[in-house]
């Protein structure tokens, strides 16, 4: 991070502790630090804040709050959350995972965390100063909480993690298609040497099976598991520690606190995890989405956003007052922004909460509009997709490296390319909230055995600006609602499914859906041929063919929250 970044971050870190609610109770803190040893001998550099109220803090039982991170150049933001939680009352603990700043051994992502997160777990248990252990992550230190989750009962009281799930599959991939400003860019920036090449010259390498050794100078074995793996049944995701790592909310029996941002691209994995916790642990946990990325900024241009309730440390201290200090078994609570109304509601789709619905509205495509009943005759519109020149990630959900366009946006004019086909309401005559998981049904043709559509739902304001609001992409191969090859020529019918969104969108306003093939960097340039495409050595230009009408009724279906 540089430097006024950081410096930045660690000001909003004292402020948040300053209005937190929770006061301060003790004047001075401690820090020290040890190696901490691991079942096979290898040591991991510990850092301790121990609050001071006169003589020794380690004389006297604290609460104790836990991380284990990969992030060396995060430690003047563990520095500011250690010394704000020593002075009230607590012992943050950080650790740095193996073969990372201090810590001995090889750094390889994810492989080592659970043992050495069960290890570091029963070695805080037994100290003289322990009186009772909590979990905080975000991101990756989210994960290296989740992974020993169902190892913590007894020794972990509880866990606030935020902006992580458990499925990597869904993190990694969308009907085929992968998701290069998550997991290329961070395979870039924590590979075991530095990496100097430009991330989308890297994106865009061919055949990317071979981008580490070509661009980034090393092998990097856990990307070419993630690029060799675009289905869910491929072995990766099917056995082993992801295997693992997803099965693991069904077993975690400790309180979680699990936080989300409608635009962090770890979204629609937390919310499986979510899904994914047995029901007793359910009861006993908290959910919450708010309007943010996954740093915590609100990211919706041309809204009002006066509630965002986007400070994390508030929420982690409230948790760890109740949880820790006062030892409460919590009660399930669910909540999230309401983007357009800037509220906050209790009524969650998905079968994340007790959510009041009110069925779907469905929009048909007819030629350059959206209707509400299917066009009587069958009509088409075609595009040329050509890989050399792929449409612009602007606004999305699934971006972490392109910091710019994450969030919710001002869009181009509609039809602004001429492989990008606008369809457009008319003004809505009421308003009216989405409350679950968007989806476009599309009747589809292509001249390639295999190819991507994309799609993109928008409100448009009575001034016609549009931002949107959820985008997908689906693969021929795995967007097809039948199974079998695609034959080049035919009509197939294409399913597009966003992640979940509560979403007003206020009379007069309007609709739009851009339908299109590409989406980069928010996801790979599908070079439009059948096969493995991280070895595809060469692209193919596609023509490109929507129907509408008749028994090609193309349409968006949107989820609506029942009025209150």
């Amino acid at each position: 991070m540089a430097e006024d970044f950081m410096a930045a971050v660690v000001k909003r870190v004292e402020e948040q502790f300053a209005k937190s609610g929770v006061s301060e109770s003790c004047a001075a803190f401690e820090r020290k630090d040890s190696q901490i040893e691991m079942r096979d001998g290898v040591k991991l550099h510990t850092i301790y804040y121990f609050p001071r109220e006169g003589g020794s803090g380690e004389n006297k039982k604290y609460p104790v709050i836990l991380t284990r991170t990969c992030y060396p150049g995060n430690d003047r933001i563990h520095r500011a959350y250690g010394e704000g939680l020593a002075r009230r009352g607590y012992v943050y603990v950080y650790q740095y995972c193996r073969g990372r700043e201090q810590s001995e051994g090889k750094w390889e992502p994810n492989i080592n965390e659970r043992n050495d997160g069960i290890d570091t777990m029963d070695y805080l248990v037994e100290q003289p100063w322990c009186e009772i252990l909590g979990y905080w992550g975000h991101s990756y230190t989210s994960m290296t909480g989740w992974v020993f989750a169902d190892a913590a009962e007894g020794k972990v009281a509880t866990m606030f993690l935020e902006d992580y799930g458990t499925d990597r599959f869904v993190s990694a991939y969308e009907k085929g298609c992968f998701r290069h400003d998550i997991l290329t860019a961070w395979s870039m920036e924590n590979a075991e040497k530095p990496v100097n090449a430009d991330y989308r010259e890297s994106c865009r390498y061919l055949p990317q099976i071979e981008v580490d050794e070509a661009l980034w100078g090393q092998r990097v074995p856990s990307y070419r598991e993630y690029i060799t793996s675009p289905s869910p049944d491929a072995a990766l995701w099917q056995t082993g520690w992801w295997k693992q790592l997803r099965e693991i909310p069904s077993k975690t029996k400790v309180p979680i606190y699990l936080l989300s941002g409608w635009y962090d691209h770890h979204h629609g994995s937390s919310m499986k995890t979510w899904e994914r916790l047995n029901a007793e642990t359910k009861q006993h946990s908290w959910l919450e989405i708010g309007a943010w990325n996954h740093f915590f900024q609100i990211c919706l241009e041309g809204k009002e956003v006066l509630h965002p309730q986007n400070e994390e440390i508030p929420k982690m201290l409230e948790w760890f007052e109740l949880t820790l200090k006062q030892k409460e078994i919590p009660t399930q609570r669910i909540r999230a922004y309401e983007i357009g109304s800037d509220r906050w509601i209790d009524s969650v789709s998905d079968g994340l909460g007790e959510e009041e619905t009110a069925g779907s509205m469905t929009l048909y495509l007819d030629e350059k509009t959206l209707r509400e009943d299917a066009p009587e005759r069958e009509k088409t519109r075609n595009y040329k997709f050509d890989p050399a020149t792929p449409v612009e990630s602007i606004g999305g959900e699934a971006l972490l490296h392109t910091m710019p366009q994450i969030g919710s946006h001002l869009q181009p004019e509609p039809d602004y390319r001429e492989d990008v086909l606008s369809f457009v309401s008319e003004p809505l005559e009421e308003t009216f909230t989405l409350n679950g998981k968007a989806s476009v049904r599309l009747f589809v043709e292509s001249d390639c055995e295999d190819t991507a559509f994309t799609a993109k739902i928008m409100e448009v304001t009575p001034e016609g600006k549009a931002y949107n609001i959820r985008s997908s992409i689906a693969t021929l191969e795995q967007g097809k609602t039948e199974a079998g090859a695609y034959e080049p020529g035919s009509v197939a019918e294409v399913q597009i499914t966003m992640w979940n969104i509560v979403y007003t969108i206020p009379k007069g306003s309007r609709i739009r859906v851009d339908i299109s093939s590409s989406d980069f960097p928010q996801y790979h340039v599908h070079s439009n041929q059948k096969g493995l495409w991280s070895e595809k050595t060469e692209n193919k230009i596609a023509h490109q063919t929507i129907h509408m009408g008749r028994k090609a009724a193309s349409c968006v279906i949107l989820p609506l929250m029942k009025k209150q």
